[in-house]
């Protein structure tokens, strides 16, 4: 089994056991997540929300803070000299996924 959520805008499939990188999250490790926004149960009878799956809910657990590596984000015009360098490190959360609980 398993599940299409939206979180924080963004669109993710969510398995049983499985570990997701999503944009940062407010709270401590070992926090617990109930997220409502489910698209899509997959299965042998999948279900389609419209555009949620109505009463539909996936639990998850905050695993770990991280940043990603760096990029580099350079500015440059030529002969005009003009450039600007700037570094970035976007913060991520790992989610867990503990359980997917369908609609009834």
């Amino acid at each position: 089994m398993y599940a299409l959520i939206e979180f924080k805008g963004k669109q993710y499939k969510a398995e049983p056991g499985a570990r997701l990188k999503v944009d940062r999250v407010d709270g401590e490790v070992g926090t617990s997540l109930d997220i409502d926004a489910v698209l899509l149960i997959g299965g042998e009878v999948p279900q389609v929300g419209t555009p949620y799956v109505q009463g539909a809910k996936v639990s998850a657990v905050i695993e770990a803070h991280a940043k990603d590596r760096k990029i580099i984000v350079f500015k440059y015009k030529s002969k005009k000299d003009y450039r600007r360098k700037q570094g970035h490190r976007q913060q991520y959360s790992v989610l867990k996924i503990e359980t997917i609980q369908g609609a009834s």
